[in-house]
């Protein structure tokens, strides 16, 4: 579905005229976004731009990878973030948008719903003197937007990580290390894509490119900025989830080695108790120096007296020695 908005003579308009899907006049500023595309849709931005093949060919299967590529007459981005409207960061859906950007028209293709570009959109319609500013700055909009909806997602991660490390101190239960794991596989998927990311706006922001003027390139150091700040956060939360897991595992190992000391002094205690009710329930009916020790009191109340005092001499010791 195709959508147009221009600018000219300092008034901006949105047009729903399919023809206008082409190259805008010398006095026009044409901002075409395009969302689902088809093979028709393609087929009319090649027909008319004359869109390199494989620029296209990116744009019918979103799986691209961050990048930048120069033609003849324009470039061709592809600009990913992500999305998370849950309060906890369960299932972050990445956003990807290709762009084509000439020196006079902005081509925006996208599969799903991009809320930065939404967003864009209505500002731009109401405020027509923002497209007059020039394609590109339009596009720096589109991109700032994209990347710093990427700042929220990390502080909520942020957040999560020191509840995950106050339950591991207090309490290691398996639910912290599916969770620990969880947030390391979503880490992983954005530093896959939003390193490359940097890389590229790094290039747009200082290679001189006509199609972007002077007064964007600051802007487009600033989003470069923002995706170093992303980077060296995701490394820090990284970091933070290391530390995260050796917590969890010296807590899990610390209250085995308890469990292991207390039946270990449990064993220690009743030894020596199997031994003696062992030895007084031998089956004999004469023992040396016992004559009829089997219906002897005093040897009953010596063995009563020894299966008291065992145990409580032995834990006395062992509190002594500070083992308990």
């Amino acid at each position: 579905m195709f959508r147009v908005m221009e600018f000219r003579d300092g008034h901006g308009k949105v047009v729903e005229d399919l023809e206008q899907v082409a190259p805008p006049p010398a006095d026009v500023l044409r901002w075409i976004d395009l969302r689902g595309p088809v093979a028709a849709d393609l087929e009319r931005l090649r027909a008319h731009f004359d869109f390199h093949p494989l620029a296209l060919e990116d744009c019918a299967h979103f799986d691209q990878r961050p990048k930048l590529e120069e033609y003849r007459d324009h470039v061709f981005l592809v600009t990913q973030g992500f999305s998370c409207p849950e309060e906890r960061v369960r299932h972050p859906a990445v956003q990807e948008l290709h762009t084509f950007l000439g020196e006079r028209y902005l081509v925006t293709v996208h599969e799903e719903p991009v809320a930065p570009l939404e967003s864009v959109w209505l500002r731009v319609a109401a405020e027509p003197s923002l497209l007059g500013r020039g394609v590109d700055f339009v596009y720096y909009l589109i991109a700032d937007g994209m990347v710093d909806a990427n700042f929220p997602i990390l502080d909520r991660i942020t957040d999560e990580l020191d509840e995950i490390e106050d339950e591991v101190l207090a309490s290691p239960d398996r639910e912290d290390l599916h969770r620990i794991f969880e947030l390391k596989r979503h880490l992983v998927e954005m530093r896959k894509v939003l390193s490359p990311q940097r890389d590229v706006f790094g290039l747009l922001a200082k290679r001189g490119d006509p199609r972007v003027g002077e007064r964007t390139a600051l802007y487009l150091r600033d989003v470069y900025d923002h995706l170093v700040r992303i980077n060296e956060s995701i490394e820090t939360n990284r970091d933070l989830l290391g530390n995260a897991l050796d917590a969890y595992l010296s807590a899990v190992g610390q209250r085995t080695n308890e469990i292991m000391k207390y039946l270990t002094i449990m064993s220690a205690v009743f030894l020596p108790l199997a031994f003696v009710v062992g030895f007084f329930g031998q089956n004999f009916y004469d023992l040396p120096f016992f004559p009829d020790w089997m219906h002897s009191d005093k040897l009953m109340w010596g063995m009563l007296v020894t299966c008291f005092s065992l145990p409580v001499g032995m834990i006395a010791w062992f509190k002594h020695k500070r083992w308990l």
